[in-house]
């Protein structure tokens, strides 16, 4: 289970010594913090690549109210389809949708991109968290794909991938499990990797902008990944 810190709450253990001494002649690097709207049953996922960076602090907005002018990265992850108020498109059978969609987690996070994006944070969006960054970027989705949703796909990296040879990060073949995806791009994003099969898109990259990427299988569920999550890490530490 992660353990969550309100920042607007000061730790006077910690800050004990700082107070009694000059700010001329001390300085306090605050600990980088990574917001998240993480779900109970995903965290297991997340936890390994967490504490590896045990020097970043998660914040996660399904817990506890935090400022977002305060953080210094943003992870989007999967989660059930995004609610059809944020959809910038004709939704023609909304019986596609996932019945279960979580309208505040919507809004948290549709606000959390304009936010970190205004202030040139890493953001790395994940699966449900890459369409949702396309939205906010003014794209579109394909809101029901055929052979994208296999048992096998989710755990297994099966899914063979063809990649701009420009990316930084390529994978061969990726563990990659939804039934929508990316159709219309948003604005500025490009496209690094497509499903070598039927060119789906895979991941999607701000351009002219530090790092916000968008990749649509599960990094956090695979062991080929630690690439992508060490650049992302270093990245918010960078920031601090």
């Amino acid at each position: 289970m992660l353990v969550l810190k309100h920042r607007s709450e000061p730790d006077w253990h910690s800050n004990k010594q700082a107070l009694g001494t000059s700010a001329s002649t001390t300085h306090i690097r605050a600990m980088p913090k990574l917001a998240t709207w993480l779900r109970e049953k995903d965290e297991k996922w997340f936890q390994p690549f967490f504490v590896k960076h045990s020097e970043i602090e998660i914040c996660n907005a399904r817990n506890a109210e935090f400022a977002i002018h305060d953080v210094d990265g943003l992870l989007l992850t999967g989660g059930a389809d995004i609610a059809p108020e944020f959809l910038k498109q004709p939704i023609p059978n909304p019986s596609l949708l996932d019945p279960d969609v979580d309208v505040a987690r919507d809004r948290w996070e549709f606000a959390a991109v304009d936010k970190a994006l205004a202030r040139g944070l890493p953001v790395l969006a994940i699966c449900k968290g890459m369409q949702l960054l396309n939205v906010a970027l003014g794209g579109t989705l394909k809101l029901d794909i055929p052979g994208h949703k296999l048992p096998d796909q989710k755990d297994h990296d099966v899914q063979p991938l063809r990649s701009d040879r420009t990316a930084t990060h390529q994978f061969e073949k990726v563990n990659s499990s939804h039934h929508q995806a990316v159709d219309r791009l948003g604005n500025g994003l490009t496209v690094e990797s497509w499903c070598a099969s039927d060119d789906v898109i895979e991941q999607i990259r701000l351009c002219d902008y530090p790092f916000a990427l968008g990749v649509q299988y599960h990094p956090e569920r695979g062991k080929i990944y630690d690439s992508l999550f060490e650049d992302f890490f270093e990245r918010i530490n960078e920031i601090n």
